[in-house]
Parts: structure tokens; C-alpha cells; sequence
């Protein structure tokens, strides 16, 4: 469910899951943009056999944290797990190093590196210090946290994909050597 119907009562929509489910179409009922107290009903069984909520969809990274207000707490409270998309921020992460790469070089995104240069430099200036990269860093810190089931991640290439597996494997070392 990608977003919530105010005109249709919470017992309806997942009267509906539970149909898709029962028939064989859907294994998980997911959610995604639900706010904490939508994810709290729909997590509660309201009859006998109605699905609930089991994972969600949601953007989160080290730069857009809002669901850590309400949705995040929610979905470790009530038990959906939570597959985000946007992992590593976009073109943000390490963005520094690649300006002149791709998209990130175009005058809307420039503009947006030049407003924030004073963060960005301090989050690539902390990767240096530790020895590993921006994207390392910020795999290992959503892996780190409870209530993230996994990521979504969008490599471009193969060798993205395998660096992405590296930092999978890599986190629980690279956390415990941050904290």
C-alpha cells in the first residue's frame, strides 16, 4: 500500500491484503508512506486472519533521518521490517571527489553542493580520517541500525554491486571500530 486512503476504513485495506495474500498474490503486505500511527493500526490484526504489515518502504540515509521521529520507533514497536531505498543519498555521498562526474556536475546540483559545502566537507574530511569512503561509511551506519531490515541499493555498475557487497560484510567491523 503506497499510501493511506482516508476514505476507506483501515479494516477495508487489509480486508483487501488479506484477499491478495489468501489468493496466492502477495507473500509480505507492505507499506509506504504511512506515518507511525498508520503503521501501529495496520500492524494490529483488527479481525481474525486480517494481514498486517510486515515490511515497509521508506527514503532514509545519514541525510534524510525524519522517519527516526516516528516511523522507525513504530516498526521496531509493532514488528514491520523496514527496506529503504536511497541508501546512499543519491549523488551525495562522496559527491566531492566526483564533481565532475555524470549529473553531479549540472547547475542544480552544483548549486545544492555549494549550499551544503561546509557539511559535505566535514562528512568526507571524517571518511578520510577513519581510512574508508563515503559510501563504506554510510552502508555500514543504515546496517548498524535496528530497525533497518536492508537496503536498497542501485549500483550502476558491477563493480558498484561488488563494493556494495563489500561494505555489506564489512559493517559490523567498521561500527564497532567508530563507535
Amino acid at each position: 500500500m503506497h499510501r493511506v486512503d482516508p476514505g476507506h476504513p483501515v479494516g477495508g485495506d487489509l480486508q483487501a491484503m488479506d484477499l491478495l495474500v489468501a489468493q496466492g498474490k502477495v507473500i509480505y503486505v507492505g507499506s509506504g508512506n504511512f506515518a507511525g500511527w498508520h503503521i501501529a493500526k495496520r500492524s494490529q490484526p483488527v479481525g481474525r486472519g486480517l494481514a498486517r504489515l510486515r515490511l515497509r518502504a521508506r527514503l532514509y540515509n545519514l541525510d534524510a533521518r525524519t522517519v527516526e521521529l516516528e516511523v522507525l520507533p513504530a516498526c521496531l514497536d509493532y514488528g514491520p521490517g523496514v527496506i529503504h531505498w536511497n541508501a546512499l543519498g543519491g549523488s551525495w555521498v562522496g559527491v566531492l571527489d566526483k564533481m565532475n562526474e555524470g549529473r553531479r556536475g549540472a547547475g542544480r546540483v552544483r548549486r545544492q553542493v555549494d549550499a551544503n559545502m561546509a557539511k559535505l566537507e566535514a562528512e568526507e574530511s571524517l571518511c578520510a580520517d577513519i581510512g574508508h569512503s563515503p559510501a563504506h561509511v554510510a552502508l555500514a551506519w543504515l546496517l548498524h541500525n535496528p530497525a533497518v531490515t536492508a537496503p536498497t541499493i542501485g549500483p550502476l555498475t558491477i563493480e558498484q554491486l561488488d563494493g556494495a557487497w563489500l561494505r555489506w560484510t564489512s559493517s559490523s567491523s567498521l561500527m564497532s571500530s567508530t563507535s
